[in-house]
């Protein structure tokens, strides 16, 4: 367990912070990658709830690696002037809480239109977020996703290219469900990856427990390994259905993955990665 640092997102595992703070815990994770706090997203607590927050994580003995912010997720059309403010905010945060990271997107693309056709405007927005971040000391990361301009591996490549200072996330899940190759994915944007969110799906779409889908899992996190990655962030995204012993057998086999609670999902998604190693 020693050669990867681990890092959760908690709020899978409960919305009530003092949940979040039991299931990393029990489960060896000492990082969180914060997102949803007692109900609210993070972006909407101010800074003294936010150092609140820190304060109580440390006292737990766990530390915050990434802010896992919800920039970058509007319509591409949207105004972008509040987000930029909201951008401003989420940094304060980071400073507040003592994150290394903001995970980002690339704002989504009208389905029935060509992404390329808003590339240039992508662009100009990612870029003015890392203007606005030169000289914080916090890392901005893109994470790949479905329906947002930067979703498929050789967009990814481009926005690293033209903003080489934007790291990655990379989420093979997310690769997945957008029919994208995640070895292949890898080969072109592992030299900008910060850290993995380890999520895996089958070709189906289905999230499933890491190394259980064909998200190439445990050769990522070797390769990861190779170049000296460190932080692995656990994001389950897991089937919970509370009527799950009252199903038949046949039932039960076809919901293969299905968890009677949030935190039986979560510890199920940590239990999984952990057995990789």
């Amino acid at each position: 367990m020693n050669q990867f640092t681990l890092c959760a997102f908690a709020d899978e595992a409960g919305a009530d912070i003092n949940e979040q703070i039991s299931a990393l815990n029990d489960n060896d994770i000492p990082f969180l990658e914060v997102r949803g706090v007692n109900g609210k997203n993070i972006s909407e607590l101010n800074l003294q709830q936010a150092k609140e927050l820190k304060k109580q994580l440390q006292s737990n003995d766990i530390k915050i690696w990434s802010i896992g912010s919800p920039l970058g997720k509007i319509n591409i059309k949207d105004d972008f002037d509040p987000h930029m403010e909201l951008f401003k905010h989420i940094i304060e945060l980071a400073h507040a809480t003592e994150s290394t990271c903001i995970r980002l997107f690339s704002f989504y693309i009208p389905a029935d239109e060509d992404a390329t056709v808003y590339r240039d405007e992508v662009i100009e927005r990612l870029s003015l977020f890392c203007e606005t971040a030169k000289g914080s000391g916090v890392t901005l990361c893109h994470e790949n996703e479905k329906g947002i301009y930067g979703d498929i591996a050789s967009r990814c490549l481009d926005i690293h290219r033209q903003i080489p200072e934007l790291s990655a996330v990379f989420d093979p899940a997310n690769f997945v469900q957008c029919g994208q190759d995640t070895l292949e994915a890898w080969q072109l944007i592992a030299p900008y990856v910060k850290y993995m969110h380890i999520k895996d799906a089958q070709s189906d779409g289905k999230v499933v427990p890491a190394g259980k889908g064909s998200g190439n899992i445990p050769q990522l996190i070797k390769s990861y390994r190779s170049q000296g990655g460190n932080v692995l962030s656990i994001e389950p995204h897991l089937t919970v259905f509370s009527g799950l012993e009252k199903l038949e057998l046949n039932q039960k086999i076809e919901e293969s993955y299905a968890y009677e609670s949030q935190r039986a999902a979560f510890n199920a998604a940590a239990t999984a990665l952990k057995s990789l190693f």
